[in-house]
Parts: C-alpha cells; structure tokens; sequence
C-alpha cells in the first residue's frame, strides 16, 4: 500500500508532501486539479522513463519519493528479498 508520496519540482508543484490512510481507492477533483500530475510522479517513482518536461520551470531536476507499506507474507517481499 502506498503510505507518502513526497514531491519536489515536478512541473507546476514545488513541493507537496503527502500521506495516505488505508483505504484510499480513488483520487478525484476538478479538471486541471492536478491529478495527472500526481500519477507522472507515482509512475517516476515507480521506474518510468522521466522526461524533461516533468520538471518545473527554472528547477535544475525534479524529485518524487514513494514510501510503500508490504504486508507480511506478501509476495513482494520475497521479490526485494532476491534483488
């Protein structure tokens, strides 16, 4: 489970530090509320290709750090264990 997602200089966000209760299944909001946004910056940090328009205007790089939750007994724990 996804517990923080920490943002910095990721086009319009300088920086944004969130934190998610269990539960949390749907990330709604008006258009151009910036959900997109929040989704490139999960996709970052989960290993996706970064393009140079990701990162804000006048910022040298951008910077996004995603704290995971594994449960015991969790098959991604074996996973990690090998790598």
């Amino acid at each position: 489970m996804l517990r923080s997602l920490v943002i910095r200089d990721v086009v319009l966000i300088g920086h944004l530090e969130l934190t998610f209760r269990p539960g949390l299944c749907v990330l709604t909001g008006e258009t151009g509320a910036g959900k997109s946004i929040l989704l490139d910056a999960l996709s970052l940090a989960l290993g996706v290709r970064a393009e140079t328009r990701l990162i804000r205007h006048g910022a040298e790089r951008a910077q996004v750090t995603a704290v995971f939750e594994i449960p015991p007994g969790h098959p991604a724990r074996e996973l990690l264990a090998e790598h």
